[in-house]
């Protein structure tokens, strides 16, 4: 698969069978159909998929390490079917991680999952490879051994209801900004890769069921000091032309969709880190919509603007107020 940056390497695809086999780091994977349409509006196409991710990885990996991943895949495309996976699917190579969860409430009738986690270049490319295009994580990580540790992110996940749009969001983000610091939090913006944003906050770990009474209080705060704008109710009957704070996704079963991550929308929009700047200027939604080619230009110029979120010990994370 072509990438300036890629550590892959292989022999050309074979015609016959639509695979190849490239060696990835130290690992040997089987990739196939590179050629196929996965964003028809675009024509970007499965290896397009995979060369972005795999050029992608320097940022993206360390916001998935230790972290269970939930893959959502599109094997015919984002115009057609798709499923969310959790289990490690059959056929899974032994050296992908995967560690065994409960599963409270599972509607799959199961106790517990095999979640995979993916902390190295060749689990991506091979995740990506299952047409997996969306990774989502939650707010929490596994250990070396596999216990569940507390949350380490505070995230409040910024819903626009239309005819709102991103640019409302960004209003919401800036009173948002404004709260947590007044809270002793510092927040990181980044785009939804769809239509709203998500406002991260890197705590010191923290139960769960904390982060989340906290993320709740703080969307009814921002509802009350503007009605008119913000809803902190999930009812969607309440949303029209208002925001959304999403609170929820700080429930420990929750996900949230990863930096970096590609979205299933008509054209391969990414989950982008933006700077506060750039929530300020905001006047459509044009100005914070990227394409792969506008992320790993960022990304070569910024680095990661979301590095902090991975970087701090725990120590030098906040803790709640």
């Amino acid at each position: 698969m072509p990438s300036k940056t890629s550590t892959t390497s292989g022999p050309p695809p074979d015609p016959a069978s639509g695979k190849t086999s490239v060696q990835v780091g130290e690992r040997r994977l089987v990739i196939s159909n590179l050629g196929k349409i996965l964003y028809p509006e675009t024509g970007f196409t499965k290896g397009e998929v995979l060369d972005y991710y795999a050029r992608i990885a320097p940022v993206l990996l360390p916001h998935l390490a230790g972290r269970p991943l939930t893959r959502k895949r599109y094997p015919n495309g984002v115009a057609g079917p798709f499923f969310f996976e959790k289990n490690a699917p059959r056929g899974t190579p032994e050296w992908v991680r995967t560690v065994n969860l409960p599963v409270p409430g599972s509607t799959m009738n199961r106790e517990t999952i095999d979640f995979v986690i993916v902390d190295e270049l060749a689990a991506l490319i091979w995740t990506a490879n299952l047409a997996s295009l969306e990774l989502h994580v939650p707010q929490w990580k596994v250990g070396p051994r596999g216990g569940v540790q507390d949350a380490d992110l505070l995230v409040l996940d910024l819903d626009p209801g239309p005819p709102a749009t991103i640019v409302e969001c960004c209003e919401v983000a800036l009173l948002l900004q404004e709260v947590l610091e007044s809270d002793g939090l510092r927040g990181y913006p980044k785009t939804s890769g769809s239509k709203g944003m998500q406002i991260y906050a890197p705590l010191r770990p923290t139960p769960a069921a904390n982060t989340s009474a906290y993320a709740k209080s703080l969307a009814q705060r921002l509802e009350k000091r503007r009605p008119d704008l913000v809803v902190s109710d999930m009812t969607k009957a309440l949303r029209h032309g208002k925001v959304l704070v999403d609170w929820s996704q700080n429930a420990a079963a929750k996900t949230t969709v990863a930096p970096y991550s590609l979205r299933a929308r008509p054209q391969p929009t990414v989950s982008t880190p933006i700077t506060w700047d750039e929530v300020a200027s905001c006047r459509s939604p044009e100005d914070l919509t990227f394409l792969p080619p506008d992320v790993i230009e960022r990304t070569d110029q910024d680095g990661d603007l979301l590095a902090d979120l991975v970087s701090l010990a725990a120590d030098e994370r906040p803790a709640l107020p």
